[in-house]
């Protein structure tokens, strides 16, 4: 087994729509610089996402200097979208937290109403380092993050997705997988490590970096959703349910907490600290 290693890097700059993998990014007290910084809402001001809207899957952020987003979907024109000004911070609603954050400009709202046909809106948010604390069951005090479920950086491991399309194999709806690792939307991807080891981490080190391993990625009906299509199977949930129930929740992946900032690449070291 080679020697364990960073394999790659996911941001995504727009929570739930598809994003970039870069060969390298810095990594900040709330996650990676870039990622989830923006995020769709509904009329009500409640986060939107591919859980509500699968076609969010097509839609793809690219992010550009200075904060700004360059936006494709199929059938709308390309767009970009400048960080928003000195505007009022608006209350707007992730799962239970409710969080301040910036409105983009309206062509951004009306280019998303044209592509999911439902009312919405873009916000950003503009203060990454106070708006919104992480759960105090599973951080430290002043610990916060941006947009992504609930904490700074998710990872998974390929040997564990490897183990995962095994079962898939073996099941009911084997005709679903292999599934890709996008299907779980991770920041950073270790490969040269034992299926399910992560389950046993507490820290670790990637390049300069430590990072906390704060708790399991539960996941939902986002990883049934082809992100190719925008369709929806069984796979990987049901197998799951079978294999990686801890308690009530279905489980891939981990999430993590910075301990220290810096820059992570593509082929840095991976080290478990504890």
């Amino acid at each position: 087994m080679p020697k364990p290693a960073l394999q790659s890097i996911h941001l995504y700059p727009v929570k739930s729509i598809a994003g970039s993998g870069p060969g390298e990014a810095v990594v900040e007290p709330w996650g990676l610089a870039g990622d989830r910084r923006w995020l769709l809402v509904d009329a009500e001001g409640r986060q939107l996402t591919q859980r509500q809207q699968p076609l969010l899957a097509l839609a793809r952020a690219e992010g550009l200097p200075g904060g700004a987003l360059g936006l494709t979907a199929p059938g709308r024109e390309p767009l970009t979208v400048a960080v928003p000004g000195s505007g009022e911070p608006v209350p707007v609603e992730v799962w239970k937290d409710e969080v301040e954050a910036v409105p983009a400009g309206p062509e951004a709202a009306e280019w998303f109403r044209g592509y999911l046909g439902v009312e919405c809106r873009l916000v950003y948010l503009d203060a990454p380092e106070k708006r919104r604390p992480v759960d105090p069951a599973y951080s430290a005090p002043g610990d916060t993050v941006s947009f992504a479920d609930g904490f700074p950086l998710l990872l998974t491991t390929t040997s564990s997705l490897d183990a995962l399309n095994s079962l898939i194999a073996q099941g009911d709806h084997a005709d679903e997988g292999p599934l890709p690792m996008n299907r779980f939307r991770p920041n950073v991807v270790v490969d040269g490590t034992a299926p399910w080891a992560e389950d046993d981490w507490r820290r670790i080190r990637i390049g300069e970096v430590d990072f906390e391993v704060a708790k399991p990625s539960a996941r939902c009906v986002v990883t049934t959703t082809d992100q190719r299509t925008a369709e929806r199977g069984k796979e990987p949930l049901r197998t799951l349910a079978h294999h990686r129930r801890f308690g009530d929740r279905l489980v891939f992946g981990q999430n993590l907490i910075p301990r220290g900032v810096g820059t992570i690449r593509v082929g840095d070291p991976f080290e478990i600290l504890g």
